[in-house]
């Protein structure tokens, strides 16, 4: 099992963007997680999926699912600025955060999609990522709708995600990983037959 790691270049803007929450947190409460698990639960577990991006071209899109205060989306935005990232969100206030964090970190490549995954129009990302947003069934019908054709779907879940149920159709691939103090996770890379 390998250990999710940050590249070091991310370091000093990731660290802009937890002072950013906390001033945002006092006023909007944007996340209930302690300020010293915050680092680990949004930032470090968004690592596991930097390489996943290897095969994107520059130019590609992807699609973070209800991305709440930008998080994997501000990550893999800043790890690969060559790529469109898309948080998609259905609350303003969240997404006011991320367009401020765009702004400031600065992360021109970082852009918000405001609306429910079930009414917006067709993202056609080239990969979508999704965290603690729905089941693999939820998952996989708004991917079907957001992704291009053969484009897989990264959800990152707990060590159990294969007690839910996977859709016909659907196929899933899991890729271990290990938090320092928050245990074993998994990205589950869904693609449909």
């Amino acid at each position: 099992m390998v250990s999710a790691q940050l590249p070091a270049e991310l370091n000093p803007p990731l660290g802009r963007f937890l002072v950013l929450l906390e001033r945002w947190n006092r006023t909007h409460a944007l996340t209930s997680l302690p300020a010293a698990a915050r680092r680990e639960e949004l930032l470090l577990d968004a690592s596991a999926l930097l390489p996943f991006l290897a095969p994107l071209g520059p130019g590609a899109r992807v699609a973070d699912l209800g991305t709440g205060m930008g998080c994997p989306a501000v990550v893999l935005a800043l790890a690969r600025p060559d790529l469109t990232v898309l948080g998609v969100d259905a609350s303003t206030k969240k997404l006011a955060f991320v367009r401020q964090v765009a702004m400031e970190l600065p992360v021109p490549n970082l852009q918000t999609v405001h609306g429910r995954l079930e009414k917006l129009p067709f993202l056609e990302a080239d990969l979508g990522v999704a965290k603690a947003l729905g089941s693999l069934s939820q998952l996989t019908a708004w991917w079907a709708r957001h992704g291009r054709p053969g484009a897989p779907l990264l959800a990152l879940k707990g060590s159990d995600w294969h007690l839910e149920a996977l859709p016909e159709g659907w196929t899933a691939e899991a890729h271990p990983y290990e938090l320092p103090t928050r245990g074993s996770r998994v990205v589950v890379v869904l693609r449909r037959n």
